[in-house]
């Protein structure tokens, strides 16, 4: 099973800048200005022009905002300098929202991107996250 990651947005360009600039990421295939797929993560990421105000789904009470939003998903960006990458999209128009912080398995950001989305950087170090594991394997137990 393959995984592609949707992302609305309402400014085709400024999101193609972000996610390419910011991130580094490169562009695959494109529609018009309705569509854009971003290359270069371990899952295509397509960026979808839609308007702000519009609903998401028919008969739908919600609209769409590009104000800051939460939702219990968002994305993790694992980057080999998270202090190049915060400046990046910083420069690209990301909100820093959680200042780079040391954790047991490497160093976390968090970020919003132009669009109100909740995207995470992560620079593992050591084991990563198996750093969280008590104790670290051996070759005896591994």
């Amino acid at each position: 099973m393959d995984l592609r990651i949707c992302i609305d947005v309402d400014d085709m360009e400024r999101a193609i800048a972000f996610y390419t600039g910011g991130l580094r990421l490169s562009i695959g295939r494109r529609y018009k200005n309705a569509f854009t797929e971003i290359l270069g993560a371990s899952s295509p990421i397509d960026l979808l022009l839609n308007a702000a105000g519009t609903k998401p789904l028919p008969g739908s009470d919600t609209q769409r905002s590009y104000q800051r939003h939460w939702t219990p998903v968002h994305l993790d960006f694992v980057v080999d300098d998270i202090d190049a990458a915060v400046a990046r999209l910083v420069k690209h128009g990301a909100v820093l929202e959680m200042p780079v912080n040391n954790r047991a398995w490497g160093r976390i950001a968090g970020l919003a991107d132009p669009f109100g989305h909740g995207i995470d950087l992560l620079q593992f170090t050591g084991r990563g996250y198996d750093e969280l594991l008590s104790p670290a394997p051996t070759l005896s137990n591994q």
